[in-house]
């Protein structure tokens, strides 16, 4: 038996399933913040192990066209004797905040400074006398020329990031120790693993400067490759469907019994360039 439905039935069902739709959406986001922010465990640790300066990377943004890596870079400083009064809380760690100290801060052995930090400039919230993060004083970027040469492997291509960070006082005679320097993990299309090392190098004075050392490996998400090679799969049916259309319309006579074949080929020819940019961060169709 077949019930038929007026279109003021219709619309309503559609006007409750899209309200019903909304709701489940909205309800992904309840609980959004009940983690712990990603860096505090690592702040933590360092606070109570070896306090002093670190640098955190709240952002890496890789562009294999360019290609580059930019690093988002966050001053934190871990343990009172290093931290500036009322500055706690930092990533949500009560032992850490903003450096007391003003310092320079020089990246991949660059002798020109990369970013300058003056504890003075900060400002105090005279509400409860605590210091501000003023985000353009705690933070700077650092960019770094990617070796691409893998990129011909993609979905399968990983590549890999060197580089050192040297922190120096204001009269450019003392040395602070980085403790630690850590990044995120995940991208938008990249998963970032990121280990730091302790490092020094011997000028021609014959000095030791200590520095930090870091090696990123970038690779591609399992889902982000799970998903290209759905889309290769579905590009190469659909050219062999064209090849079958082909092999088809030779046999055939009359522009009557061709025209469905022609109009599949030209679909499928329009389709897979289509699917070919559906690809996450894939090279161009030029291999560039």
């Amino acid at each position: 038996m077949v019930i038929p439905l007026r279109g003021s039935t219709i619309v309503t069902l559609a006007v409750i399933s899209s309200l019903f739709f909304i709701i489940s959406i909205s309800f992904a986001f309840v609980g959004s913040d009940a983690d712990e922010p990603f860096f505090k465990k690592t702040l933590n640790t360092v606070a109570e192990t070896s306090p002093g300066v670190v640098l955190v990377g709240e952002s890496v943004d890789v562009d294999v066209d360019e290609p580059s890596v930019t690093i988002r870079w966050s001053i934190v400083a871990c343990g009172e004797d290093y931290m500036l009064p009322g500055s706690a809380g930092a990533h949500g760690s009560s032992a850490c905040g903003l450096p007391a100290s003003p310092m320079y801060f020089y990246v991949t052995g660059i002798s020109v400074v990369t970013v300058s930090f003056i504890s003075l400039l900060i400002s105090i919230y005279t509400g409860n006398w605590t210091t501000r993060s003023i985000q353009n004083l705690v933070q700077f970027d650092s960019d770094h020329v990617l070796d691409v040469h893998e990129d011909r492997l993609y979905p399968f291509d990983t590549y890999k990031l060197s580089s050192t960070i040297r922190a120096v006082s204001f009269d450019n005679q003392t040395i602070i120790p980085i403790r630690k320097a850590a990044t995120i993990d995940i991208t938008s299309s990249f998963d970032i693993t990121t280990v730091d090392i302790d490092s020094y190098s011997t000028p021609g004075n014959g000095t030791e400067e200590v520095s930090r050392d870091i090696d990123m490996y970038i690779t591609r998400p399992n889902e982000a490759r799970c998903f290209t090679l759905l889309l290769f799969a579905v590009s190469w049916i659909l050219t062999h469907v064209t090849i079958g259309h082909v092999l088809i319309a030779r046999r055939l006579r009359g522009l009557k019994s061709l025209l469905p074949h022609l109009i599949s080929c030209g679909a499928i020819l329009i389709a897979i360039p289509q699917l070919r940019n559906s690809m996450p961060d894939a090279p161009g169709l030029d291999g560039e």
